[in-house]
């Protein structure tokens, strides 16, 4: 959409049919929105401003936020829209065509889509950490993946009182990650996510999770997993002119497993760097937007995994769920800009993810 506006001509191919649905929470945070190419009110479903937290499904504390700190969508209704505004901003978009044999050299890119050869000036891949673009530039490398389950049950299963405007957060019951319960429109979105070795026992979990808010496996539907890309900051994300955005470039938080966020920023990025003439000042640009916040979600990540039930508290500290909530919202673009009564715990939580191991 960035090309489009900015004068580029534009393909934007993908070989599933819009609208598809993609595995993910489908939570737009206040950061997120602040990056967004087009007003996407129109696919929220639901506006969340309160957040529920338990330590291994026991105990629990609530807190409330003014604006809001989330606003929910589902994949397949925000990327058919931000797809059909690529369209309206002039990029040609096509869908249900396979692209293949990319590759690359000094001028751009070839590729055939739909088996028609297609020539451009720069590729960006927005296919995945395994998709095509990843592999024609020999990318990927420093990239770790997390894994989840989820999915849906419609409201007749489950009470919609306990969930409407609510985020529940379940700490402690997955190693390297958390569950949760999203509210949508006519459905709640329940998921577990962990460490890329808790694949074999993600189902247990997951059915620990739906009957810890009263549901059966039958209940859900749309269940499905998925890969959580997660990069290490510094990892390369372009070649010569293919750029990676997204997924492709390994761009999920690694705390909260969100990458939207992620992939509007790189997305913009990206475009800019493109349409300066300059794609090799790309990858310098996104460290310096995501590395540090993303490299203290490392560390809370590992703080979180090994001392949950101290994380819970520290949560719960005065100011410290402001903090959270500020930089939900994009007020804070890291937690040392949290002043007063949060530094002190947000320090000891800084100090916990020093005891707990580097990811090898």
């Amino acid at each position: 959409m960035h090309l489009a506006r900015g004068g580029a001509s534009v393909l934007l191919a993908d070989k599933a049919r819009f609208p598809r649905d993609k595995p993910c929470g489908g939570g737009l945070t206040g950061r997120a929105l602040r990056y967004a190419p087009c007003d996407v009110s129109p696919v929220v479903e639901h506006v969340v401003d309160r957040f529920v937290v338990r330590v291994g499904y026991r105990g629990r504390f609530a807190r409330r936020s003014e604006p809001p700190l989330i606003r929910m969508t589902q994949r397949r209704r925000l990327d058919a829209y931000l797809a059909e505004q690529a369209a309206n901003a002039g990029a040609d978009f096509r869908d249900g065509v396979a692209v293949s044999d990319v590759a690359l050299d000094d001028e751009g890119a070839r590729a055939r889509v739909a088996g028609a050869p297609v020539r451009a000036s720069f590729v960006v891949g927005a296919d995945g950490a395994n998709g095509i673009v990843v592999r024609a530039a020999e990318l990927g490398e420093g990239i770790h993946c997390g894994v989840a389950l989820e999915g849906n049950a419609a409201w007749r299963h489950l009470d919609d009182a306990p969930y409407r405007e609510t985020a529940w957060v379940e700490l402690g019951v997955v190693p390297g990650g958390y569950g949760w319960v999203f509210p949508k429109g006519d459905h709640a979105n329940l998921g577990v996510g962990g460490w890329l070795e808790e694949g074999p026992r993600l189902r247990g979990h997951f059915a620990r999770l739906a009957r810890e808010h009263g549901l059966d496996l039958d209940d859900l539907t749309d269940v499905r997993g998925h890969r959580l890309p997660m990069r290490r900051p510094g990892t390369a994300a372009a070649r010569g002119r293919a750029l990676l955005v997204g997924d492709a470039a390994g761009l999920v938080d690694p705390l909260s497993g969100d990458g939207i966020y992620e992939a509007f920023v790189s997305a913009r990025l990206a475009a800019e760097a493109i349409l300066a003439g300059r794609p090799e000042t790309y990858e310098a640009t996104l460290s310096a937007v995501l590395d540090r916040h993303a490299a203290a979600s490392w560390a809370a990540k590992r703080a979180a995994d090994r001392f949950p039930r101290l994380c819970y508290w520290a949560v719960q500290a005065p100011g410290v769920f402001e903090t959270v909530a500020g930089l939900l919202r994009g007020d804070l673009a890291h937690p040392n800009e949290a002043r007063g009564l949060a530094r002190p715990p947000l320090r000891a939580l800084s100090r916990l993810a020093r005891l707990a191991p580097p990811l090898s």
